[in-house]
C-alpha cells in the first residue's frame, strides 16, 4: 500500500493555483501607505524573473527584492519608483522614474530594493531615513485596530452644549455622525 503524500519519479503532480505572499508597506514616518499588494522575490528564481514580462504594474502592486543591494530592469517594459531599504526596513537611496532597460546603482548598505509604480514616492513623501513597515494584511489590520482602540481609550470625553433650542439641521446631522 504506497504512503499518501509520498512523490515518487512517477508521480504527477498538477498545480493549479499559486498561493503569492504579498504584503503591505506603510511608510510609519510619513504615516501612509506605499503599496497594499507588494509581492516578494526571495527566491533566486524569483529575483532574476522580478517583473520581466508584464506589461504593467498596477498602482497597488509591487515587487521585494530581497536580498538585494541593486536591481536591473533588463527586459521591463515600464519605469519604477525604487526604494532601497537596510535590514530595519529605513530607506537608505531613493531613485525615482527609473527607466526601462537599465541597471540601477548598487547600495552596500542596502539589503533589500522595493520596486514600486511610478509617482509612488512623490505621491507618499518618502524620504530618505524614512522607517517603512512591511508586513501582511492581517498584522498590518492588527497593528491598525490595537492603535486605534489606544487612541479611543486615552481621547479626553467631549462635552457639547447647544446653545439654541432650535433642532439640528441636516448638515449639523450628517457631521455629527461622521465625527470621530
Amino acid at each position: 500500500m504506497p504512503d499518501e503524500g509520498l512523490l515518487t519519479p512517477h508521480t504527477r503532480v498538477h498545480v493549479t493555483t499559486m498561493n503569492l505572499r504579498t504584503y503591505c508597506v506603510y511608510n510609519h514616518t510619513r504615516e501612509c501607505f506605499l503599496s497594499l499588494g507588494v509581492t516578494p522575490a526571495d527566491t533566486t528564481i524569483a529575483r532574476l524573473k522580478g517583473l520581466i514580462g508584464k506589461l504593467r504594474l498596477r498602482i497597488d502592486e509591487g515587487l521585494w527584492v530581497v536580498p538585494s543591494s541593486g536591481v536591473h530592469t533588463i527586459g521591463v517594459l515600464f519605469p519604477l519608483d525604487l526604494i532601497y531599504l537596510n535590514e530595519k526596513h529605513q530607506v537608505v537611496h531613493l531613485v525615482e522614474h527609473f527607466p526601462r532597460f537599465r541597471i540601477a546603482p548598487l547600495r552596500i548598505q542596502a539589503t533589500s530594493v522595493l520596486e514600486l509604480p511610478t509617482h509612488t514616492i512623490y505621491s507618499s513623501q518618502t524620504q530618505m531615513g524614512d522607517q517603512l513597515l512591511i508586513c501582511s494584511v492581517e498584522e498590518i489590520a492588527n497593528r491598525f485596530n490595537k492603535g486605534s482602540a489606544a487612541r479611543i481609550k486615552n481621547q479626553p470625553q467631549r462635552v457639547e452644549t447647544n446653545l439654541t433650542s432650535q433642532p439640528p439641521t441636516k448638515e449639523e446631522k450628517v457631521l455629527e455622525e461622521n465625527r470621530p
